[in-house]
């Protein structure tokens, strides 16, 4: 049984990209491009060695193997593994194995680039978590990282959704599988920043993305996506930003390592 839903679950992840619903497709697609923007923009400061801790359906492995010499994939879940290795048999410079960042056996300071995207909220302890990305990372190294945040209007639209009497209206108003987020651990911008500073990260990059207004999202749209596209533009960088789905770092380990 738990097989099926991890494999259901990765068709879902395949498919939010091309979702019939203009807001849910625009919301994934906005995470997907910033991260693999960022990814090539690090690759030329950094070449060498990158790791994706929690690939999941394996979204960014295509865009960490063109840009790095060689490319490790880690993930807990077995579907996640065998879907991956059934995709990149022939790639040669990556690999994918399994591994707890939390209690992480990969060596250290031998990665230098660590990609952490949708992975932290699903983790009790976000210090054991980034601890260990500080501990694989090689000095100076860099890391990007992208999260929900704690507070957001998607987050809270979720919390509602699953609520007992709900989720059936949920998915009949999407008409596209619904699967509970598993979020665990939610953090603020300002939990978020003091957690990377607290491993010795530097950081050199924030980004928030993600207005989702249910009514609008789910009834008005493309007119509706454009609507929350243009009022995401004017929230990113105010003081309600913390409305907005998922915030994003690219950060630095110190030079000196442990």
């Amino acid at each position: 049984m738990r097989q099926d839903s991890e494999s259901q679950l990765i068709r879902l992840l395949e498919t939010l990209y091309h979702s019939r619903n203009p807001t849910r497709r625009w919301l994934h697609c906005t995470r997907r491009d910033w991260l693999i923007g960022k990814i090539a923009e690090c690759a030329c400061e950094r070449p060498g060695r990158a790791l994706e801790i929690g690939f999941g359906a394996g979204v960014y492995l295509p865009a960490l193997a063109n840009h790095y010499r060689e490319v490790v994939g880690t993930d807990l879940a077995q579907s996640h593994l065998e879907h991956a290795r059934a995709r990149i048999a022939d790639v040669p410079n990556l690999r994918v194995l399994v591994d707890d960042i939390a209690d992480t056996q990969l060596p250290a300071h031998c990665f230098d680039l660590v990609l952490c995207s949708e992975v932290l909220e699903h983790i009790h302890d976000t210090g054991r978590a980034i601890a260990g990305i500080r501990r694989v990372l090689a000095p100076g190294g860099l890391l990007i990282v992208s999260t929900p945040q704690r507070h957001s209007l998607m987050e809270l639209a979720c919390k509602l959704a699953f609520m007992p009497g709900v989720i059936k209206l949920v998915r009949w108003v999407y008409g596209e599988a619904v699967f509970e987020t598993g979020h665990i651990n939610l953090m603020t911008e300002g939990q978020m920043t003091r957690a990377l500073e607290a491993a010795g990260f530097h950081i050199r990059q924030r980004f928030k993305s993600g207005l989702y207004l249910p009514l609008i999202a789910e009834f008005a749209g493309v007119s509706g996506m454009r609507l929350e596209r243009w009022l995401e533009e004017g929230l990113r960088d105010g003081p309600l930003s913390w409305t907005l789905w998922t915030q994003y770092y690219v950060a630095q380990s110190e030079l000196s390592s442990f």
